[in-house]
Formats: C-alpha cells, structure tokens, sequence
C-alpha cells in the first residue's frame, strides 16, 4: 500500500482528503504544521507528499527542497488557495510533480497522484534497464498549465475520459492535441490497451483504406505481404485521427461505416472483423464550416463530435508561457548536456510578448536551440530566432520610425551571432552548419557574405 504524507493547517480538509485516500487504497498519514512535516519526512518514507503551500511556520518552498534532499523519491504536489503563476514555476522547478489549486478536486488530485508514481515507476525502470519507456518519457515531458483556459481542457478531459464518448480535439498547430487524447486514453478503462495515433494529413487516398483496414496479400499491385490496419490494431483500445479533415471523402464514408457498424474488412477480403474502438479526432481547422461548404460529411461530423474540446492557442494564456519556458529549459539541459539555469527578466518579457505562432511546439524548440546556442549559463538574448526578439520592439506610432531600425539592427545583429556560433559548434562545416540553421548552402553562403563573416 502507497503511502501519503498530507501536510495542511486545515483540519477538516485533512481528515476528509485522509479518508478519500484511504477509500482508494492509500495509507495516509497527517501533519497540520511544517515542523511536524519535517520531522515525518526525515523519520518516515512516504510515497507521496502533498503540501500547503502556506502554512503557519513554513511554505511550500521550503517544503519542496527539504523533501528533495530527504526523500528525493517521493511524489511531491502543492495545494494551494493562491493561484500565482509564479508560485507554479517555482514549485515545478524545485522538484514538484504537479501544482493544484484550492478548493481540491478529489479525483482530480487522485488522478494526479496515480500519474506521478506511474512516471516514479517509469524511471525506476529506466535506470533498472538502461532504457527509456517506448512513451511514457515523451508524452510525460509536457506541463498542463495553470490559467483558467488549461483549468477547463483538464477538467473537460476528467469528464469525458471514463466515458466512451467520441471527442473532437480542436486546436492550432502545436497546441497539444495529441497530448490531450492520450490523456483521456490514460484516464479511460481502455488504458491497457492500445492508443494508436494515425496523422490523415500523411494519407494518399489510394493507401488510405488500407492503413486503416488493412489488406491482403496480392489485393493490389505492391500488396506483397498482409497488413494489419490501424482499426485491427486498436481493437479495445483508442484510435487517434489527427488532422481528420484531411481526408478524402470517399474515405470519410468508408469511415463512418466502419465507426457504426463496429465491423471492417481488409481490401481483398469479404470477412467482417469486429472492431471495438473509441475514436478520438484531432483538428486545426473548423469543421463544422468544412461541413457548410462541403468539404467534411455532416453525418460523419455529428459522429465524431459527442464531445468537443477546444484548445485555445499561447496567445490566449499567457500567463502559462513561464511555465512552459522554465520546463523546456530543464528539459533541453538534460538532453544536450548544458547548465543553461536562468532567463533574464528582460527575456521572460519577450517571451510574454510575441505571439508563439507555433504554439507550445515552437515554445520547445526556441528554448531548446537557444540553450544550444548560449555560451553562459543564463539563457542569451543573441541566441533567440530574430522573430521572437522582434515582440519586444515598441509598435507605437510615436516610435514606429525608431523602433523599426532598432528591429532591423537587433535581427542583423543576433543573425549574425547565431551564424557565428553555430558555425564554431560544427567547427565551420558549412553543410552541418546550413542543416543546423534550417537554410540551404546557398543562402548560407550568401549570408556570410552579407554580414562579413570569412568564408573559409
């Protein structure tokens, strides 16, 4: 049995999360100041610790870093009736799994609780067998986020998961969609069996109904050996459609039959193979307008859409832009092996301001390149793409004149910077250089030339 280490001045909450997780199969213990939590951390082991963040005699920080050094293997989550951003960060950042809000949603904080020691688990084994879990690293590398907008996707995910609703994700590029449907397929009975994720803006039309059917051998030409379809594979399980409005409409029919009868059959086969599949769809485009001008079929659309999530974009809450930040950092540190630790203020500034056009995806590879590129241990201005220091240029009319020749040096000038560094990392391989920088040779050389910088 799992043992929980509740730490809360509140009394009454105490005693009712004690008896929520003994009902579920924790044994929970209590303290109702920090000393008393400080001195059960030290003497006792706990699995989980779930802390106030304010308490009479101490704070959740301080909580945080003792846990750390004397039970780094436990599962730490604040609670906490005062929402701040940077509260979050700063828990996430000194060893907390997850940051919740007052008042606690009991199966909520349970769900959490069972996440993190699923992930405890996933590195015992990890650094048991020297490798990686094939998914759980991955899709655990994400932050749900604390605004209000992530508050609601979470609490919508909570809702629908035990269910066997269809649900349409909608969302830009880069919001997390796929992230989103293997949490409701982490939360959902079929949690055991297979989540298989197929992107329909990766299908032909010809090869679309035997990626998701299957077929025989010899059914067509290039047909050389039987496959098994997508649906087959994810019997009992969930299939994604990512990008659903992608596909043809001949396949769209074929489709929906497939969803109601519960039935397919491979291409060159009349045997019906019973499928049970819960059908989650992903979107970055309104299909609802796709179904008005005849581009999605309407009955397919009312099947798919029992339940819809909507993923609003970065730009829309901002106050989760820190987080993510302050997450991908450590996590690109781990991977490239740097000791990048900090974000000048005057970054996190342009970091709140520009758009992020590319949502949380961009957010991750701009933090993960610019670590690359630093050469202290404090995140560099120089290191960031021209378009994102572009976000801190002024864009009043008083200042417009200035503020765009201020923009067209600070762009020159931190190209340049980029150019020059990489080039030292690949040790002036031009060609791993160009790579790196995502240009061709040519426009590489081009830009040499036009910022000085020696060719050979």
């Amino acid at each position: 049995m799992k043992k929980v280490l509740i730490i809360d001045d509140d009394i009454t909450f105490c005693l009712t999360l004690q008896a929520f997780l003994q009902r579920n199969g924790f044994d929970a213990h209590l303290a109702h100041n920090g000393k008393k939590g400080i001195e059960m951390i030290e003497t006792g082991k706990y699995d989980v610790i779930l802390t106030d963040f304010r308490l009479p005699d101490n704070d959740g920080i301080e909580l945080l870093k003792i846990t750390r050094e004397k039970s780094p293997h436990s599962v730490s989550i604040i609670m906490t009736a005062y929402a701040d951003i940077r509260m979050a960060v700063n828990a996430i950042k000194f060893g907390a799994y997850e940051y919740v809000s007052k008042p606690v949603i009991p199966d909520d904080l349970l769900a959490h609780i069972k996440s993190g020691l699923e992930k405890l688990e996933t590195h015992k084994s990890a650094a048991i067998s020297g490798t990686t879990a094939k998914h759980g690293t991955q899709q655990k590398d994400y932050l749900e986020g604390v605004s209000e907008a992530a508050r609601i996707i979470h609490e919508h995910i909570g809702l629908v998961a035990g269910t066997n609703l269809s649900v349409i994700i909608q969302g830009e590029s880069g919001t997390g969609k796929e992230y989103i449907a293997r949490k409701i397929h982490e939360k959902s009975s079929r949690f055991n069996k297979p989540f298989v994720a197929v992107d329909c803006g990766a299908l032909s039309r010809e090869l679309a109904g035997s990626e998701f059917f299957g077929h025989l051998k010899g059914s067509f030409t290039g047909a050389i050996q039987d496959k098994t379809g997508q649906f087959e594979a994810a019997n009992q399980g969930t299939l994604f459609l990512d990008e659903i409005g992608n596909l043809s409409y001949d396949i769209q029919v074929k489709l929906l039959r497939a969803i109601q009868e519960r039935h397919i059959k491979k291409i060159g086969s009349n045997k019906d193979i019973p499928v049970d599949v819960r059908i989650l769809a992903a979107t970055n485009e309104d299909l609802l307008e796709q179904v008005k001008q005849g581009g999605f079929r309407e009955d397919l659309f009312h099947r798919l859409n029992e339940f819809t999530i909507k993923v609003p974009p970065l730009r829309a809450r901002k106050e989760d832009i820190p987080l993510f930040v302050n997450h991908f950092l450590d996590s690109s540190n781990r991977e490239l092996n740097r000791q990048v630790n900090s974000i000048p203020a005057h970054l996190m500034d342009i970091f709140q301001n520009y758009p992020w056009p590319g949502n949380i995806r961009e957010i991750r590879n701009v933090i993960k390149r610019a670590v690359l590129l630093s050469r202290e241990n404090e995140l560099e201005v120089k290191s960031l793409p021209a378009e994102v220091i572009q976000s801190s240029v002024p864009d009043t009319n008083s200042e417009m004149a200035a503020g765009e020749k201020f923009l067209k040096s600070q762009a020159e000038k931190t190209e340049r910077d980029i150019i020059v560094a990489t080039l030292e990392k690949v040790k002036y391989n031009k060609t791993k250089a160009a790579m790196l920088l995502d240009i061709d040779r040519r426009t590489l050389y081009n830009k040499l030339k036009a910022y000085g910088i020696p060719l050979d």
